[in-house]
C-alpha cells in the first residue's frame, strides 16, 4: 500500500507543472548522512576512539570531492554515465537507444545517468535503487532534471559516491576504499578505481566477474596494461572479511567507548584526558610485559579528579597483551584484598573505638565461625606482638584488622562499605564474616577509586562522571558500575576520621617495617596509598590519592588464574607511581591541614613497643601514655555469638554438653565471665541451663567489655524403639 501511494504521488507530480516538484538541497542531503561509526572525544575535543555502532551498513565520514581520486572519477563516469558532463540529468540519446534495443528484443545497457541513480539513492534512503518499473524511472528522471537545475555536476558526483553501495555492507567511497584497499579515497590508483567502478553495476558479483569487467574498463580508459594479475588482486581485495579492519582514528579507550557511544554518526565528548589516557595505557603495558613470565597479562587503570569526580583516564585492559582484551578490568568484580582496610579503621576512629595510637595485639588468633575456626595470618610470616593502629594499617597487618572487625561487628562494617559505594556487596555482613576485613568481597576498580576519593574529600561521597560538566546519563549502571555514577551526595565519615586514615596511608615511616623506606609507594610529594593482594595472588591492587587526584590500578588475569609471586607492591604499584608522578610533575604538593576537631599530641608507649612520637587524635581521645597492659578493649566474645540458640540433647550426658566460651583475644588479667550477672568459676566453658541468658565478660575492676544474648532449649527425650 505504501509503495502504491508513493507511485501515485510521483505520477501526480509528473502531471503537475515541473517547477512545483521539490528536491532536497545538497546541504540537506549531506546533513542527513550518518556514518555507521561514532567517535569518543577527549575533554579537549581530540578523537580518542572510533566505534562502529550501526551494524546494518558500513559508512565512514562524508568524503568531499576534492578528497576523491581523479582516477576513480574517470572510471565511474566511464562505467556508468559517459555523457555525464553533457546531459542535463537524463541522457535522452542513451534512453532512446535502450528503448529501441528493447523493442528489437536485444539486451542493452541501462540508460540511468549518475544523476538519476542519485535520485534513487536520495529517495527512501536509496532503498528503491535498482527498481526498473516505469514509475521508478519516470520519478528518477523528473528528480534528476530538478537536481541538475539546482546542483552543480561536482556536487552530484560527490553525493553519488558517498551514498552508493559498493559491495555487501559497504556504502560510500570512504568505506569502500578503506575496507577494500586500506587507503583513503584520494589515493586510489587506476586499477583500484576500475575495480570499484565495476562493483557499481553488480556489487555482489564474483571476484572473477568483477576482474573481467574492471579489465574491460581499463581498456576503455587506455590502461589495458594494468590487467596483468588483476584477477588475483581483485580476489584479495574482495576478501576483506578475512582482514583485520581497524579504524584509522586512535583507539585509546575501547571500553568507555562501548559504554558511551550508541548513536551512529554522533560523536560524544568524554571527560578523559587524551595524553593521560595514552600514558596510562603505555605504562600498564610496559610493566605487564616485564611481568609476563610471572603469568600476569591483564590490568586496568582509573584516574579521577577529586574535586569534580570526572574520570581522566579509563584503561580497561592491556590490549594486545591480553587474551581477553574485551573484558573491562575497571568494572570487573574481583576480591579486594587489603584495599578495604582503610575504611575499617576510618570507622573505628570515627566511632572512637580506636585511635592511631591504640595498641592491637598481632598474635595467633582463632575465631569460631559456627562452621569451624577462622585463623587469619599475616601476608609475611610471623607476628609482631603489640602494634599501634597506625603501624597495623600502614603495614597492612591482617590479624589486627580482623581484631578491629570483631570489635566493630561485620554487619556494621558491611553497612559502612555500602555507604562508601561498594554496591556489589549484596549479602549481609554475617555472610562475609571475619574475612571481610581482609577483602574477601568482590569489588570493582571503579568502586575502589571513588571510595578512596571519598577519603580524599574528607569523607564526602559524590558520584563519578565520565563526561565533563554537569552530570549526564551514566555510562553503565550494573555490575562493577553499580552505585558509582548515580546516587545522592552523602557524608560517610567525618573529616577527622578521613584525615587520620589519609595521614597513616601517607606515612612512609609507619609502613617501613613491611614495605621498607624506599618503595614504589614512597613518593617525593604527599600521597596516601594502599596496596592489596587477593587469595592465591589472583589480583593485586594499588589505590591512592593526592589532594587533587585519585589513581587506582589493578593487575591480574581476566581468566582468574593466579600470578606467580606478584603482589600489589610489585604488580600494580609501579604503574600507580608512574601515573601519579606524571600528574604531579611540576607542582608542589603539601600535606593536608588537619580539620577542626583533630589535634596533635606527643605520646609514648609503656613498654616502649614503638618509639615516642607526635600523633593525631580526634579531640577527646588523646592519650599521652599508651600502655599495652591496658589494651583489653579489643577482646570480644566470638562464641557463642549474639542470638545463638543452643539445643540440649537429653540423651547426652550434661558434662558432654558444656559450651566453650571464646574471646577474640586473651582474657584480661583478673578478667572473668558472667551469666545473668552471676560470676562463673575460672575456666573457659559453661554448663548451659534452659532459658534466655545474658553472657558477658568483664575486666578486673568489674567493667563490662562485651556481652551477648543467647537462648538454651531443652529437647524432649527420644521415644523407645518399638
Amino acid at each position: 500500500m505504501d509503495r502504491l501511494k508513493r507511485r501515485l504521488a510521483l505520477l501526480a507530480a509528473l502531471l503537475a507543472p515541473l517547477p512545483a516538484l521539490a528536491v532536497p538541497g545538497f546541504a540537506e542531503v549531506r546533513a542527513a548522512y550518518q556514518p555507521s561509526e561514532a567517535t569518543l572525544l577527549a575533554r579537549d575535543g581530540r578523537p580518542l576512539h572510533s566505534l562502529r555502532v550501526d551494524m546494518q551498513v558500513r559508512r565512514l565520514a562524508w568524503t568531499p570531492l576534492a578528497d576523491i581520486s581523479p582516477a576513480l572519477l574517470r572510471a565511474v563516469i566511464a562505467a556508468e554515465d559517459k555523457r555525464f558532463m553533457e546531459h542535463a540529468g537524463v541522457d535522452w540519446l542513451a534512453a532512446g537507444s535502450a528503448a529501441w534495443n528493447n523493442l528489437r528484443g536485444q539486451r542493452t545497457r541501462g540508460a540511468s545517468t549518475l544523476t538519476m541513480q542519485l535520485a534513487g539513492l536520495i529517495d527512501d534512503d536509496g532503498q528503491r535503487r535498482g527498481q526498473r518499473s516505469i514509475f521508478a524511472k519516470i520519478g528518477q528522471s523528473t528528480v534528476a532534471l530538478r537536481l541538475e537545475r539546482s546542483w552543480s555536476k561536482g556536487r552530484i558526483v560527490e553525493a553519488y559516491l558517498n551514498l552508493v553501495p559498493f559491495r555487501g555492507e559497504l556504502q560510500g567511497v570512504a568505506a569502500m576504499s578503506r575496507t577494500l584497499f586500506g587507503k583513503w579515497p584520494h589515493g586510489l590508483d587506476d586499477r583500484e578505481s576500475a575495480i570499484a567502478a565495476a562493483l557499481l553495476r553488480a556489487p555482489n558479483a564474483a571476484p572473477e566477474v568483477v576482474a573481467r569487467r574492471a579489465c574491460a574498463l581499463l581498456g576503455e580508459l587506455q590502461r589495458g596494461d594494468q590487467c596483468r594479475g588483476l584477477e588475483a588482486f581483485t580476489f584479495q581485495a574482495l576478501n576483506y572479511q578475512l582482514r583485520d579492519l581497524r579504524p584509522a582514528a586512535p583507539q585509546l579507550a575501547p571500553h568507555l567507548a562501548r559504554k558511551l557511544l550508541a548513536e551512529p554518526g554522533r560523536d560524544r565528548r568524554s571527560s578523559l584526558d587524551a595524553d593521560l589516557q595514552a600514558f596510562a595505557a603505555q605504562s600498564l603495558r610496559r610493566h605487564l610485559t616485564a611481568l609476563s613470565r610471572q603469568n600476569a597479562e591483564d590490568g586496568a587503570v582509573i584516574v579521577v579528579d577529586n574535586a569534580s569526580g570526572e574520570i581522566l583516564a579509563w584503561v580497561g585492559s592491556s590490549g594486545e597483551l591480553s587474551g581477553a582484551a574485551e573484558v573491562d578490568g575497571a568494572t570487573a568484580l574481583r576480591q579486594a584484598g587489603s584495599t578495604l582496610k582503610p575504611f575499617l579503621y576510618a570507622q573505628a576512629f570515627g566511632q572512637r573505638q580506636l585511635t592511631p595510637a591504640s595498641l592491637i595485639e598481632d598474635a595467633p588468633l582463632s575465631l569460631d565461625t559456627g562452621n569451624g575456626l577462622y585463623t587469619p595470618q599475616n601476608y609475611a610470616p610471623g607476628y609482631r606482638g603489640w602494634v599501634s593502629a597506625r603501624q597495623a594499617l600502614a603495614g597492612s597487618l591482617n590479624v589486627p584488622a580482623v581484631q578491629t572487625l570483631v570489635r566493630l561487628g561485620a554487619d556494621a562494617f558491611h553497612r559502612r562499605l555500602r555507604d562508601f559505594g561498594f554496591a556489589s556487596l549484596q549479602e549481609d555482613g554475617d555472610w562475609y564474616g571475619y574475612s571481610l576485613a581482609l577483602g574477601s568481597a568482590d569489588v570493582s576498580l571503579l568502586m575502589l577509586a571513588n571510595a578512596y576519593r571519598t577519603l580524599a574529600n574528607a569523607g564526602r561521597w559524590t558520584p563519578l562522571r565520565a563526561e565533563p560538566g554537569k552530570p549526564a546519563r551514566p555510562p553503565c549502571q550494573d555490575g562493577g558500575c553499580a552505585g558509582v555514577f548515580a546516587g545522592r551526595p552523602r557524608t560517610v565519615d567525618g573529616p577527622g576520621a578521613a584525615f587520620l586514615v589519609a595521614d597513616i596511608l601517607a606515612d612512609r615511616a609507619a609502613r617501613a617495617a613491611t614495605f621498607g623506606l624506599e618503595s614504589w609507594l614512597a613518593t617525593p610529594y604527599w600521597a596516601a596509598v594502599k596496596t592489596g593482594t587477593s587469595k592465591d595472588m589472583r589480583d593485586n591492587w594499588c589505590v591512592g590519592f593526592s589532594p587533587r587526584y585519585t589513581v587506582a590500578v589493578w593487575v591480574g588475569n581476566a581468566s582468574g588464574s593466579p600470578m606467580h609471586d606478584v603482589s600489589g607492591i610489585s604488580g600494580a604499584a609501579p604503574v600507580w607511581r608512574e601515573v601519579m608522578d606524571r600528574l604531579q610533575r611540576g607542582t608542589r604538593v603539601a600535606a593536608p591541614q588537619p580539620p577542626a576537631g583533630v589535634i596533635g599530641a606527643a605520646i609514648r608507649f609503656e613498654p616502649a613497643v614503638e618509639p615516642a612520637r607526635r600523633e593525631w587524635f580526634l579531640q577527646g581521645t588523646e592519650q599521652p601514655v599508651v600502655r599495652a597492659a591496658q589494651q583489653t578493649a579489643l577482646a570480644r566474645i566470638v562464641y557463642p555469638a549474639d542470638g545463638t540458640v543452643i539445643a540440649l540433647d537429653p540423651d547426652i550426658p550434661p558434662a558432654r554438653q558444656r559450651i566453650p566460651l571464646r574471646l577474640s583475644g586473651p582474657l584480661p588479667r583478673g578478667g572473668h565471665w558472667r551469666v545473668d550477672d552471676r560470676r562463673l568459676p575460672a575456666g573457659s566453658d559453661w554448663l548451659p541451663q534452659p532459658g534466655r541468658h545474658r553472657l558477658s565478660v568483664h575486666d578486673a575492676r568489674g567493667g563490662q567489655i562485651d556481652s551477648v544474648g543467647i537462648e538454651v532449649r531443652a529437647m524432649r527425650g527420644k521415644r523407645p524403639a518399638s
